[in-house]
């Protein structure tokens, strides 16, 4: 099996792949730790600040060390300089907020998952054109569930997560699995700023256990 594959798979079966930054290295690891302690397996760190790349490095050395079976992405890669960094310090999938086409032909030539932001038919197909598999629907409370009913029959070839505004309610998650998704994106709404500030790490792995045994009664 690819790598590529391998990672597809870990995703699905999570059903929703949780994204996060966090300036502070510590509360960046504390998070992956809860996370990791709470049963998930593939995680988005976003590469939205200055200490983005060192806190990254510091969490691929500690998946390397203690966490075994996780797989740590990068999200927010805007162009092909900064996908060849987050590689070279160890990232094993990349996601955009949208498609970057020279990027998802970096992934393809060193076979690594890449899940570009899409909202339009023209954009999901021009991804689909130049070998990208798995969709990020992006932002996902602006195009809703019915957006990916009406056009999921288009691409049947392609997996679609929403990520942007996804709860972690049951009606939500349900309406979004039904419409077709493989997984959802989980950020703000499980990892919030709050949650983050007061470093209630407790709240954090309460909230993802919750989440995912959501997920599992939505997939039956």
């Amino acid at each position: 099996m690819s790598k590529k594959q391998e990672i597809i798979d870990v995703i699905v079966a999570q059903g929703m792949l949780p994204l996060y930054f966090n300036a502070d290295e510590t509360v960046s690891i504390e998070i992956l730790k809860t996370i990791y302690n709470a049963g998930i397996k593939a995680v988005e760190y976003t590469n939205r600040g200055e200490a983005a790349l060192k806190n990254f490095k510091a969490m691929v050395a500690l998946r390397d060390a203690e966490m075994p079976g996780l797989k740590l992405g990068i999200g927010t890669i805007k162009n092909l300089a900064t996908a060849e960094i987050y590689v070279e310090a160890g990232a094993d999938f990349m996601i955009s907020p949208g498609f970057v086409k020279e990027v998802a032909e970096f992934c393809n030539t060193i076979g690594m998952l890449y899940a570009p932001g899409c909202m339009t038919p023209t954009e999901i197909i021009e991804a689909e054109n130049t070998g990208v598999t798995f969709i990020k629907l992006f932002p996902g409370n602006m195009l809703g569930p019915e957006f990916l009913s009406g056009i999921k029959d288009i691409f049947p070839n392609l997996l679609f997560m929403p990520t942007g505004g996804v709860d972690t309610t049951h009606e939500n998650i349900s309406a979004w699995y039904k419409a077709g998704v493989c997984a959802v994106g989980m950020g703000s709404k499980l990892i919030s700023k709050k949650l983050m500030e007061q470093k209630d790490y407790a709240a954090i792995e309460k909230l993802t256990v919750e989440t995912l045994a959501i997920i599992k009664a939505v997939k039956g």
